[in-house]
């Protein structure tokens, strides 16, 4: 743990995945480590963890995906929103900040693979013409791109896709200035996702082992 934490450049976050971990893991990761980035999928798993460790400088992140009518219980709570695939839930985002008194920090999902089981803009559809809109949302800040590889794909083989994200990112950048963040590499590609240009790694059976049952109290 001690080398991989000592191999992140500095301009790299590193974003713990803590799904489905008790908050004794996070709070140990943190304690021991000093690990401050933590990201849930589950609203309600999350909610409770933040309770359970609110004595804690812990940034929290929602990595998952996001349903609109989940949106409510999200927006405000996490620090930053990875999971905005389509311009109508940005534009609910917008909403309910507004109505909250905030700026909701988000980043832009790209399905580059082109999946049908997973979310997110065709490259084609992140267009100029969408950043315009974008930009006209005042209550939400849009960050940066998110991508994820097909899941069988090995280190090499998510490396284009992974190259390709950091190009829209390059392409897009002048249209909308807030555009800084790319969050893509995992537990077992996050080195060549750096090597690609990654500012945030989303790590998780690297830092927590294996996933074990939840107690009844995911405050435990």
């Amino acid at each position: 743990m001690d080398e991989l934490l000592g191999t992140l450049p500095a301009h790299v976050t590193l974003l713990a995945v803590s799904k489905l971990h008790p908050a004794a893991k996070v709070r140990w990761l943190y304690q021991t480590y000093h690990v401050t980035h933590f990201g849930e999928n589950y609203a309600q798993e999350a909610l409770a963890k933040m309770a359970a460790l609110a004595d804690l400088p812990l940034i929290w992140h929602f990595i998952g995906r996001l349903q609109k009518n989940k949106a409510k219980g999200v927006v405000g709570a996490f620090e930053l929103i990875h999971s905005v695939d389509s311009f109508e839930l940005a534009e609910l985002i917008n909403r309910l900040a507004a109505e909250r008194g905030i700026r909701q920090r988000i980043l832009m999902q790209i399905n580059l693979a082109g999946e049908a089981t997973k979310g997110g803009f065709r490259p084609q559809d992140f267009s100029p013409d969408l950043l315009e809109r974008l930009k006209k949302l005042s209550a939400i800040s849009v960050d940066g791109l998110m991508t994820m590889p097909p899941l069988s794909a090995s280190a090499d083989e998510a490396r284009p896709y992974f190259r390709d994200l950091r190009k829209l990112l390059q392409t897009h950048c002048q249209v909308l200035p807030t555009l800084r963040v790319l969050s893509m590499g995992t537990s077992g590609d996050f080195r060549v996702a750096i090597e690609e240009g990654a500012t945030m790694v989303r790590l998780g059976t690297v830092l927590f082992g294996p996933r074990e049952p939840l107690s009844r109290s995911v405050g435990q």
